[in-house]
């Protein structure tokens, strides 16, 4: 992926407590996700969410995570929580992740599968999308697994956003950007100390790494 931004974005996933939103906040992360997918450990619900999302700083994104959830059930979501943001993991069109007029994040599954996921083919099937989430996941399956997948068949010369996800965490984020470069990464298990729970010092070292990478490609 050619880097064509002077920063890494930040993006916390699956938070549950009002504490790890603040600190996130504070540690200057872009973005946090809240998970509603049905299948997820570290799923809230709306209301949830809404408190949680009182907790985030001015110009910190929330982002509301979905995977084939009933649409009803999304536009509650959206009404309840007011998400700056929806992304979408499951079998879910553009025409589908477009209805409920809020931007959106389409996740495509770089795990077992040759699925064409060159520009072409991913603009061509989702060319309402705002970005992509690169996860390690197989299609089909749910992502947060904690497992990396191998960085070197990351598609190039994406010209819109394009997230880093799946297995990232203080260890490996730094080489992650130094090898592919992207737009944004996106953490979940790589800062717990369980499903839904943020370990403090584990999202100072992340946002740390990040940093230090981006300073590193900078040069």
């Amino acid at each position: 992926m050619e880097r064509s931004h002077l920063r890494t974005r930040i993006k916390f996933c699956g938070l549950t407590r009002p504490g790890d939103v603040r600190l996130a906040c504070e540690l200057g992360v872009d973005a946090i996700g809240f998970v509603f997918a049905q299948r997820s450990r570290r799923r809230v619900e709306p209301e949830q969410a809404r408190l949680l999302r009182q907790a985030l700083a001015p110009m910190v994104s929330a982002v509301a995570l979905f995977m084939d959830t009933p649409a009803d059930d999304v536009r509650r979501v959206v009404r309840i929580v007011g998400p700056h943001l929806l992304q979408f993991h499951g079998s879910e069109d553009d025409a589908w992740c477009r209805q409920f007029g809020v931007p959106y994040l389409k996740a495509i599954a770089m795990g077992g599968s040759t699925v064409d996921r060159g520009e072409d083919a991913l603009f061509g099937a989702f060319p309402g999308a705002s970005g992509f989430l690169l996860d390690s996941h197989a299609s089909g399956e749910a992502g947060g697994s904690g497992h990396a997948f191998d960085w070197a068949t990351v598609p190039t010369g994406l010209s819109r956003p394009a997230l880093l996800a799946g297995g990232l965490s203080p260890d490996n984020v730094h080489a992650a950007i130094e090898q592919v470069a992207p737009w944004g990464v996106d953490v979940s298990s790589g800062i717990e100390s369980a499903p839904g729970l943020k370990d403090g010092e584990r999202m100072r070292r992340f946002v740390e790494e990040v940093r230090r990478a981006d300073l590193s490609v900078r040069g």
